[in-house]
């Protein structure tokens, strides 16, 4: 007989594998093969959404410097940077979630929405885990060393913060933060292997963000409130409560002042002036998107909480593609 505690439907998902967050038709349980599943999960491959916020900054910091040297888009060396971009961020996100998942095994057997997670409900062991993310991290490593080695050494110094987020819960009211650390280095590393340096601009676009994960995190947070607070966790959520909203506005802000900023560290010419122009009108549209996002939240409604996190994708590659246009004109 089942528990009257425990939903049907979670029960169901963790039967057939499925992890309880993910969408139902989701290309993993539907297409890939069965041996393959675990795996993938693990990287969080049926939630695609990481890994796009994690390569959407890896982009801005590309076409920011593009930008700033008055080059183009249309270059083999671009392209090559694109791409690494796109497979490292898929195997990066994929490396980091699997230390996540094996740092956190215990925990996730003890939340809700993580229980299904492949280590906690037993459909991968911890030796396997192990082996799949050294694996996916051999595979970064090669993308790695096809940039220049100042790159190469961001790149390296990515993994402290990486090795260190999953850890932050437990120290710390604002995990967030180090999420923001880890998710937003592809700036860094993009802006290194186009330039072969670091600026203060880049630097601008890193905090601008870290503000910008802060913003969708500590949405995301508020699904978990009360398993955090139940297991001694720590979150943005729970340290901001009923304060989220006023603080959400806070980290809107923070992107926009620190996007400005950056935006101010390039010389537009005056045969520029449509660079800057649509630059502008990329950061109003994402800043427009964010807000919306605001109007819309009920930090007590996990369903509505998980829509809008996820929807920060779109808010992100506003941005992107207004810089793409800069780039252009």
């Amino acid at each position: 007989m089942m528990p009257a505690d425990q939903n049907p439907e979670k029960v169901s998902f963790v039967a057939k594998g499925r992890v309880s967050d993910a969408k139902e038709r989701n290309w993993v349980d539907n297409f890939c093969p069965e041996w393959s599943q675990p795996f993938l999960r693990l990287s969080r491959m049926d939630r695609p959404i990481g890994t796009w916020l994690l390569l959407i900054p890896c982009w801005w910091g590309l076409l920011v410097a593009i930008l700033q040297s008055g080059g183009t888009l249309i270059s083999l060396k671009v392209l090559w940077i694109a791409i690494v971009c796109i497979l490292g961020a898929i195997l990066m996100r994929g490396a980091g979630c699997t230390w996540n998942d094996i740092t956190d095994r215990n925990l996730d057997a003890k939340v809700a929405r993580s229980k299904s997670r492949p280590l906690p409900s037993g459909q991968i062991s911890l030796k396997l885990a192990v082996i799949w993310m050294i694996f996916q991290l051999i595979l970064s490593a090669i993308l790695l060393l096809t940039l220049n080695w100042f790159a190469v050494f961001v790149g390296v110094l990515s993994l402290v913060v990486v090795v260190i987020y999953p850890f932050a819960k437990r120290f710390t009211w604002w995990p967030q933060l180090f999420l923001g650390f880890a998710f937003n280095w592809g700036v860094l590393l993009s802006w290194s292997a186009y330039q072969n340096s670091l600026s203060i601009t880049p630097l601008f676009l890193y905090i601008a963000g870290i503000f910008w994960t802060l913003f969708y995190d500590t949405i995301y947070a508020h699904q978990d409130k009360e398993d955090d607070v139940r297991i001694g966790i720590k979150s943005t959520a729970l340290r901001l409560g009923s304060k989220t909203i006023r603080w959400l506005h806070f980290f809107l802000i923070g992107i926009v002042v620190f996007y400005i900023l950056t935006i101010s560290t390039i010389y537009f010419e005056g045969s520029r002036f449509f660079s800057l122009l649509f630059c502008v009108v990329g950061i109003l549209l994402m800043s427009c998107h964010l807000f919306f996002q605001i109007k819309k939240l009920d930090i007590n409604d996990a369903e509505k909480c998980l829509t809008l996190f996820r929807s920060n994708r779109d808010s992100g590659l506003l941005l992107v593609a207004s810089l793409c246009l800069a780039v252009f004109v």
